[in-house]
């Protein structure tokens, strides 16, 4: 099976949970560099206002089309959450950014066949890949 983080970066659906109003956070900057980079992203916070014109949902089952890929940027608490409801909605593929892991939701992905990445990988860093 291929490597997920060349697996993910090559799929054109993302939601990134945690998409944030503020430019310096990590939830607005993953959310801002996949749109500019062509891919078709939507953020997920509870306020639901778009981002620089970026849909944004309340929540991951708000989504008219599920996306491909979720990228989390929320503590590991509420990821936990997060990876339970992907499950129910059929997502199947899940980003943990550095600081959103958590054990419990790792294990809960292995055990219901979901793909993740979880090694502290940073969706920024693979950026450069999103524009080929």
């Amino acid at each position: 099976m291929a490597n997920p983080v060349e697996e993910f970066v090559a799929l054109r659906r993302w939601a990134v949970v945690g998409a944030s109003q503020e430019r310096h956070k990590f939830g607005n900057i993953i959310l801002r560099r996949l749109h500019q980079a062509g891919y078709q992203v939507v953020g997920v916070h509870p306020n639901g206002e778009p981002v620089d014109g970026i849909p944004v949902y309340p929540t991951l089952a708000d989504i008219p089309e599920a996306p491909d890929v979720v990228n989390i940027v929320v503590p590991p608490s509420v990821t936990e959450r997060i990876v339970e409801m992907c499950y129910t909605l059929g997502i199947r593929r899940i980003w943990m950014q550095p600081g959103a892991q958590s054990q419990a939701a790792i294990a809960f992905c292995h055990a219901h066949g979901m793909r993740v990445v979880a090694d502290g990988s940073c969706a920024l860093v693979h950026h450069r890949r999103w524009s080929e």
